[in-house]
């Protein structure tokens, strides 16, 4: 028997018996800035702006940078932290939501641009009661320019993992 077909009846029977959490796909940690195209600065996304003086908030202008998405990150497995708006709910918990990097974003201020924000579906509810907590959200993210009320929302993700954030400093 010639080495790669030992390979192959061994891989085969291995699967048999390991659990499948063996071969499971390590995610790549990454941060809002990883959203926002490599050479494309944080602070050319947003411009000036302006105030609205009636209603006290700030209305911000986006450029074309703000729909820039990284594509290296198409199809990625990733886990990134975030907080939860939550977009659809059952009396198990949430099922769909868009991912903010702030707490209260979309919701009382004006949304961030289509590239800070990932709208994610998961087939286990979040359960969780406290819907202000950040959460550590893991899964496969894709470019997906979506236009929905609240905001333009630059990708999604199909979340296979949910936990609550704990800060580690080590990462």
């Amino acid at each position: 028997m010639n080495l790669s077909r030992r390979s192959l009846i061994t891989t085969a029977t291995a699967s048999v018996f390991w659990p499948h959490t063996a071969f499971a796909r390590t995610a790549r940690q990454i941060t809002w800035d990883d959203l926002i195209p490599p050479g494309v600065p944080y602070s050319e996304i947003i411009g000036p702006g302006q105030v609205d003086e009636v209603n006290d908030t700030w209305l911000p202008v986006f450029d074309e940078n703000a729909v820039k998405l990284n594509d290296a990150l198409d199809g990625a497995y990733i886990r990134m932290p975030g907080y939860i708006l939550p977009w659809d709910m059952t009396s198990e918990g949430v099922t769909s939501f868009i991912l903010v990097p702030y707490v209260g974003a979309c919701i009382h201020v004006p949304p961030p641009p289509a590239n800070q924000l990932v709208f994610v579906t998961t087939d286990k509810p979040w359960a969780s009661t406290d819907l202000w907590e950040a959460v550590w959200v893991t899964g496969e993210i894709r470019h997906e320019m979506q236009s929905t009320e609240v905001a333009e929302i630059g990708y999604y993700m199909t979340a296979d993992l949910m936990e609550v954030f704990e800060w580690d400093e080590n990462g």
